[in-house]
């Protein structure tokens, strides 16, 4: 039996249905399901509960993109392959659609899928004293950010022990190439193919017109050490989903981890074709084009 885990976002009404379509298919492709507890309730006969830790041999999330980062996160940085169904607006890094489940599951099972292989962060929280708060990794983003008022903070940013600047900014994203699609293209940084080794700094709302977000090496350390004045509340974040305070004197070490998250990739899409599918890449949002011009710039 392949043993398989199942995570999703109960806030989405479709989820019930679709959880009922996976129990009735399972049993024909040998997949043995445990789920965590609030979708384990949401079926009559409620699944196996998935325990933290537990051997899977794949990972099926519902939802959009932050229910895979959750389902990446639980697995602990365990190489199981993650089938993402999207019932979000973009889910950029999910492959498959509440109408394609059933031919997704069979194609999964019959091993008909491609697999990308995706780098992720490593964060290290280091206090005044030099002593270790926490160690994190993320597959989007590591960010110092302010909470509370809308006032901006100081930070200082080292690139391999150089000092490339103290911003004042609303914070300081470190993306890798998955996450450089997520919340630093929203900031304004650039979008990096999957597979290019590079890291992104990207600022949020610079209060400097001669900030522009930066491409370093994959292999570069990245330290974000906020500065006087100290702001009421700095956190850092770990793909949006989890972080803690900081406090005043405390650093954060961001490098490039040696686990990876595996996602599992259906059809011929390539990543340009999902770009402009999905985030409307390119999109003239209906001008009309005439004669190579488009008719209102």
């Amino acid at each position: 039996m392949t043993a398989v885990g199942v995570v999703g976002n109960p806030r989405y009404a479709e989820l019930r249905a679709l959880l009922t379509r996976l129990v009735e298919r399972a049993p024909a492709h040998g997949f043995s399901l445990h789920a965590e507890p609030d979708v384990a309730r949401l079926l009559p006969d409620r699944l196996p509960i998935l325990a933290h830790g537990a051997p899977l041999d794949l990972l099926i999330t519902f939802g959009g993109d932050g229910t895979l980062l959750r389902g990446a996160r639980l697995l602990d940085a365990r190489p199981v392959p993650i089938l993402g169904v999207n019932l979000g607006r973009v889910g950029f890094l999910t492959t498959a659609t509440p109408e394609s489940l059933e031919d997704a599951l069979a194609d999964v099972a019959r091993g008909a899928y491609a697999l990308e292989v995706r780098k992720t962060l490593m964060s290290r929280l280091l206090a005044r004293d030099g002593g270790e708060r926490s160690v994190e990794r993320a597959l989007n983003d590591v960010v110092v950010h302010k909470a509370g008022v809308a006032r901006v903070i100081p930070v200082k940013v080292f690139v391999d022990g150089e000092e490339l600047g103290q911003y004042s900014a609303d914070g300081i994203i470190v993306a890798t190439p998955t996450g450089s699609t997520a919340y630093s293209l929203s900031a304004g940084g650039p979008v990096v193919v999957p597979g290019v080794d590079a890291l992104v700094i990207t600022a949020i709302c610079p209060h400097t017109l001669a900030v522009r977000p930066i491409v370093v090496r994959g292999s570069s350390e990245i330290v974000l050490e906020p500065t006087p004045p100290w702001p009421e509340e700095v956190l850092v974040s770990y793909d949006g989903q989890v972080g803690a305070a900081l406090h005043e004197g405390d650093r954060v070490l961001v490098s490039r981890s040696p686990d990876a998250v595996h996602l599992i990739r259906l059809g011929e899409e390539g990543f340009f074709s999902r770009m402009r599918r999905k985030l409307h890449w390119g999109d003239l949002g209906g001008r009309q084009v005439r004669g190579g011009e488009t008719g209102d710039r």
